[in-house]
Order: structure tokens, then C-alpha cells, then sequence
């Protein structure tokens, strides 16, 4: 049964909030079809993130939110991408060609939004792979701040195999996660399996070599990691996430302009001055929410 959270009430995503840490946990959960992604899927976990942002700077907020896990949960993998039993009807309807494409578009417009929604929610988010992530899993992971994963990981661009071009942001984030524009034409064009090791060596994921298998074993050091973001200047994490995006789309020009604008008016912040005297009085700093 869906359990109604502060973002809302989902039945595709199951969501945790440790608030200790400052931690959100966001578990995929449709584990009886290994994480494949509905429609309803994809208008929820869009919500989530929309919700997310919203709930972040409301006065009467209940979660203080820094940072999030996105894991597969109880599910033997991570996501099978794209539940195509439930996408068997299409998008196009029948009839004429050009209204079925301008159906089409609308949607997946909505679909794209799902990932670039987390991408520019203001928290960073980690991604906990294990088990295989395949297709639209993918797309998820690479719109997410850092990726880690399982020993026992594999990871495969799908789209291939069922007759289309990734159109979800895979082919638009990976270049830019990865830079090496030969494995990834490689990858996308024969749908192969790589494992966690290539995947490391090409710097899709990150953190230690030393992760274990299974879902434990990721999610243990994900959360770790989240809280240890969590402990640092919300305002300062939150301004470094977005320098970042806008850095990574835009000419080191532009990008030293708009961090210049940023901290022009982010200095002001009392989280500075928090920062520095705890550093002189050798203290954890405590920061207030965003």
C-alpha cells in the first residue's frame, strides 16, 4: 500500500527520510517487474523530485532534505528501464502520422522532465546501483550528481535493441559524464554489457573500488556519503550544484560570470560565518535549512 510522505503518496517509489542525517532515500519499487518504469512511474517519480524542490524552501516545511539516495530498492537489480508491456499501446494512437508525432512529442517531453527534474532540484543526488541497470536506468543515473554501484553491477544503452535512439537523456548526459566519445558511441551502438569495473575505468561511477555486492552493500556507502554532504553548508552545496550544471552547459567565460553573480549575493549568507567559527572553535558546524 502507498504511504502518504510529505512530497506525496507513491506506489512505483518508496521514500525514507532520516532526519539525523538530512538524508532523503528514494527506493525504486516495483520489484516483482525489477524496477521497470510505468507511466505511472514516470509521472511519480517526476513529483517526487518537483515536490522535493518546492517542499525544500517552504516556511512549513517537515523534511530538512540535503541530500539523496536513489537505490533499487528491494528489486534484484537496480531497473530494467522501460516497462514496454505497459508502453505495448505507443504513444502515436492510430490515424494520421503527423498527429500521432505531435501526441508523441508532448509526451515524451513529460518523460525527459522526470530525471531533469531531479538533475535541477536543489540537493545533490547519489545514485546506488546494483544489479544490472539497463536503458532507462541509464538515463536516470547519468542525471544524478555522483553514481556509485555494487561489485556486482552491469550496465547496458538498450535502447538499440528495441529500435529507437536513447531519447531520455542518455545520449545528451553521457558524453559529458564520461568524455570519451569512442566507448560511448560504442556502447549505444551495439547495446553491449559493461561491467562495474569498465564502469569505473571510464568514470561512470565513482567511490571506493571495495563496495560489495548487492543492494546493502551500495546503499551502506551512498548513505554515508550523503551524510557527509549533508553535514556542509546547505546554501554552499545547493550554489555548487547549480554552478556546476550551469558550467557544464555553458563556456568557462560564462561560467566564472555566473558563479561571480552567484556568490555575489550567496556570501551574505550566515552559513559563512557559521562555518568560520566552528572551523576556529574545532566544532561541527550546525547550519539551518535551506
Amino acid at each position: 500500500m502507498a504511504a502518504a510522505t510529505p512530497l506525496g503518496t507513491f506506489q512505483t517509489i518508496r521514500l525514507t527520510y532520516h532526519p539525523a542525517d538530512h538524508v532523503l532515500h528514494v527506493e525504486l519499487n516495483r520489484p516483482s517487474k525489477l524496477n521497470a518504469m510505468n507511466k505511472l512511474f514516470w509521472q511519480e517519480f517526476r513529483a517526487c523530485f518537483i515536490n522535493l524542490a518546492e517542499h525544500t524552501f517552504s516556511a512549513d516545511a517537515v523534511w530538512d532534505v540535503r541530500a539523496v539516495v536513489v537505490s533499487g530498492g528491494s528489486a534484484k537489480i537496480f531497473s530494467a528501464g522501460l516497462d514496454l508491456m505497459d508502453f505495448a499501446t505507443g504513444f502515436f494512437g492510430d490515424g494520421d502520422a503527423a498527429r500521432g508525432a505531435m501526441r508523441f512529442i508532448p509526451a515524451v517531453d513529460v518523460m525527459q522532465d522526470t530525471f531533469t527534474a531531479m538533475e535541477r532540484c536543489p540537493q545533490p543526488v547519489i545514485a546506488a546501483v546494483h544489479g544490472a541497470c539497463v536503458g532507462g536506468g541509464i538515463d536516470l543515473i547519468t542525471a544524478c550528481d555522483i553514481r556509485l554501484c555494487s561489485s556486482d553491477a552491469v550496465f547496458s544503452v538498450k535502447e538499440v535493441d528495441v529500435g529507437l535512439a536513447a531519447d531520455v537523456g542518455t545520449l545528451q548526459r553521457l558524453p559529458k559524464v564520461v568524455g570519451n566519445h569512442s566507448w560511448i558511441r560504442d556502447v549505444a551502438y551495439t547495446a553491449r554489457t559493461f561491467d562495474a569495473a569498465e564502469a569505473r575505468a571510464v568514470g561512470l561511477v565513482s567511490g571506493p573500488a571495495t563496495i560489495g555486492a548487492g543492494h546493502a552493500a551500495v546503499v551502506e556507502e551512498a548513505l554515508r556519503l550523503a551524510k557527509l554532504i549533508a553535514s556542509k553548508s546547505p546554501v554552499a552545496v545547493a550554489g555548487t550544484k547549480q554552478v556546476l550544471i550551469h558550467s557544464r552547459d555553458h563556456s568557462v567565460a560564462e561560467g566564472l560570470k555566473y558563479v561571480g553573480l552567484w556568490n555575489a549575493s550567496m556570501l551574505r549568507s550566515s552559513d559563512l560565518t557559521t562555518a568560520m567559527q566552528a572551523s576556529l572553535a574545532k566544532k561541527q558546524p550546525k547550519f539551518s535549512k535551506l
